[in-house]
């Protein structure tokens, strides 16, 4: 083989370059045709993040959207629209408030700008340039409370507002979230005043004072429009930690008081609605001793009642108007009277009861009313023991016999309208009547009536007065016929009792007392007696206002219900019964007096009612069994054969009526007689009794006239 033949060896393969990538494992498959490279982890992470925020930042406006279209303002909650009603003494002294609910609102003119500014030192002092939510302030209170600085809530004033008045106080997101937007919709449609209003009405203050004008009471014994910039301070601070911050309740804290005080003060000065001279010269205002809540035990229950009662009938607010609350009724009762009466029937009856010894004690039951004849002003009530105890009040009820408390009105209207007997005489304090006991009416075409005098005593011949005295029913049986038992039931209605008074029939039963009229009606009868006949209708109420706007009161102004010689001459009889009759008991009130007593059928109420020129006050016992609620005769009650009105009510009466005049010049009254009421002056017969003679007209109706009574001042017969 030549050399040209033999075979050229390979040659040696070139150097191999570094591709700069690592080769591809050959066991994996091949990449797809077109795919790009894996962005690196930092890469994919940002671009993951920034998708999270997109969608989160859609799911957010979407939510916001869903929220303000699907949450509405919604109906304000029950605790928080729910107010007490305020009743006041005629003093202003808080009387009672009748719910659970210790809330009044108040105009937010009628609070001080100085503690209007205080409370924003302390919640949100850039709420007027501030929108209704503040998100940083809400994440930061977020954290401060995940972090352990303390539970804070991040909440500006309009949402506090929002869930004191419209949600609850519950923590959960549910409810955060209906905050979050009811406060944006509720920015849209109030201003910032009526949310600061809203606010200050509806915000917790401790003590169970609900809204500042509660607050200002409990705390400071004052109203919120007297408020100083200090107190003012205060009750800012309590908003944070009521029960707290109550330096009364808890001393201990009074350094984290100051503090707290100081800071809103502060923050006043910082804001410029306080100069620091201003600040300086404050001093810590210490507030009231907490008092109990005064509920409706005891005589309150009843006068609220009376009160409630009162404004319904006569149509100045609607039974459930005035059960919304929001009421501040300042009433005609005058503390210190009310207390009187209460002792009164205290001492005389109530702890002299002793079932143990005498049964009938458990059926006792008192009432009283006292009215001012000039005014009507109601000035005191009692209702019975306790208003928890005893629901009923005994000063109000219309369903026991008034009794011989009424033949005052029956001599009135005869007096009124000139009435004379069957046989034409003139009916005066000195017309002679039989007292015949059941002696049959005459001159009445309906059926037979023959009334019985008590205990059956027959009394003959015998003069108005006297019969007054007595309280003889045969001779006010034949008067209530004589005058027209509908004229009666007029003159009653004129002189107090309402219209509507059960069994107040036109017939001559009429005059025994069988309509069963109230106490307070009575007192307001015997009130237009004691002032000459002029009526002013009893009021119970002196103002009236809600939400600081006042209500229209009926006029009260008196007006001559009958004539004032007939109402005099009426009084001039009923003095005879305090001085010789059955109510000689009433002179221990030491004064000038007229009344009568009155003892209901069965003996199941005895009363007494009686006025001087001053007061005039009626007293009744009532019987009625405490678990049946029947009317029981009150034989045995108190240790006596028979409770009358002659005893304990008329011991009530004359211990009220002296002490409750104490102090005030005893007066006589001044009266204006009807001809021939007057007392001649004759002298007495020589044994000290008194003779009569017949006019010579026959029948048992027939009149007789005195023959020789006694001169003023000296006992009438009887």
């Amino acid at each position: 083989m030549s050399p040209s033949a033999r075979p050229v060896p390979p040659a040696a393969p070139p150097p191999e370059e570094d591709p700069g990538w690592e080769e591809r494992d050959p066991t994996l498959p091949a990449p797809r045709a077109g795919a790009r490279p894996r962005a690196s982890l930092p890469r994919r992470l940002l671009r993951a993040l920034l998708g999270l925020l997109l969608l989160g930042g859609l799911l957010l406006g979407g939510a916001l959207v869903a929220g303000d279209l699907l949450v509405d303002i919604p109906a304000a909650n029950a605790a928080a629209v729910a107010q007490s009603n305020l009743y006041l003494y005629r003093d202003g002294t808080v009387l009672a408030r009748d719910g659970e609910v210790n809330r009044e609102n108040v105009r937010l003119d009628r609070i001080p700008l100085t503690v209007r500014q205080a409370v924003l030192a302390a919640e949100d002092r850039d709420f007027h340039t501030s929108r209704a939510v503040d998100p940083k302030a809400m994440v930061r209170a977020a954290w401060n409370t995940l972090t352990g600085k303390g539970r804070q809530s991040g909440s500006t004033i309009t949402q506090q507002y929002v869930k004191n008045y419209y949600l609850g106080q519950e923590q959960t997101l549910t409810r955060k979230a209906k905050e979050f937007f009811i406060a944006i919709k509720l920015e849209r449609e109030k201003t910032k005043d009526e949310i600061l209003q809203g606010y200050l009405n509806t915000s917790y203050f401790g003590r169970n004072a609900y809204g500042l004008q509660a607050a200002a009471r409990a705390y400071y014994g004052k109203d919120a429009e007297r408020l100083g910039t200090a107190e003012g301070a205060y009750l800012a601070a309590l908003l944070k930690a009521p029960s707290a911050y109550d330096v009364t309740t808890h001393p201990e804290h009074r350094p984290a008081v100051l503090a707290r005080w100081g800071y809103v003060l502060d923050g006043m000065v910082k804001e410029g609605w306080l100069t620091p001279g201003e600040r300086a010269a404050l001093r810590f205002p210490d507030p009231q001793t907490a008092r109990p809540g005064t509920g409706l035990s005891g005589q309150r229950g009843y006068l609220v009642q009376a009160v409630e009662e009162y404004l319904t009938d006569r149509g100045i607010v609607d039974e459930k108007t005035l059960a919304g609350g929001g009421f501040r009724i300042v009433t005609t009762i005058d503390p210190a009277r009310q207390a009187l009466l209460t002792r009164a029937v205290e001492e005389r009856v109530t702890h002299r009861l002793d079932p143990a010894a005498h049964p009938a004690d458990r059926y006792v039951r008192a009432g009283a009313a006292a009215v001012e004849p000039a005014t009507g002003r109601v000035v005191a009530l009692y209702g019975g023991v306790d208003y928890t105890e005893q629901y009923v009040s005994n000063a109000t009820r219309r369903d026991y016999q008034v009794g011989s408390t009424f033949k005052p009105f029956v001599f009135t209207a005869a007096v009124q309208s000139g009435a004379q007997t069957q046989h034409g005489e003139p009916i005066t304090p000195y017309t002679v009547y039989d007292g015949t006991d059941r002696r049959p009416v005459e001159g009445w075409p309906g059926a037979p009536y023959d009334p019985a005098n008590e205990d059956g005593e027959s009394y003959g011949d015998i003069p108005v007065n006297a019969a007054t005295d007595l309280s003889v029913n045969a001779v006010y049986a034949q008067m209530a016929v004589d005058v027209g038992p509908a004229h009666v039931r007029r003159t009653a209605v004129a002189l107090g009792l309402p219209p509507t008074t059960p069994d107040l029939t036109a017939s001559p039963s009429i005059a025994l007392g069988p309509a069963t009229a109230s106490v307070l009606d009575m007192a307001q009868a015997y009130a237009t007696l004691a002032a000459h006949g002029r009526r002013g209708d009893h009021t119970l109420v002196a103002g009236i206002t809600r939400d600081g706007e006042p209500l229209p009161l009926p006029a009260a102004g008196p007006r001559q219900a009958v004539g004032r010689e007939a109402a005099d001459t009426t009084t001039a009889v009923l003095r005879g019964v305090v001085e010789t009759g059955t109510g000689t008991a009433a002179q221990a009130a030491g004064r000038p007096a007229a009344g009568k007593t009155g003892t209901a059928e069965d003996d199941k109420a005895a009363w007494f009612a009686g006025y001087t020129p001053e007061l005039a006050t009626v007293v009744a016992l009532m019987g009625q069994d405490p678990e049946s609620g029947r009317q029981e005769p009150l034989y045995g009650a108190l240790g006596l054969p028979r409770v009358n009105g002659g005893g304990p009510p008329a011991e009530i009466w004359a211990r009220f009526t002296r002490e409750a005049l104490a102090g005030t010049p005893a007066r006589d009254f001044d009266l204006r007689l009807m001809p021939g009421a007057e007392l001649p002056e004759v002298p007495p017969v020589p044994d000290g009794s008194e003779e009569w003679y017949d006019t010579g007209e026959a029948g048992p109706g027939a009149a007789k006239r005195p023959k020789a009574p006694k001169p003023p001042g000296q006992a009438r017969p009887r």
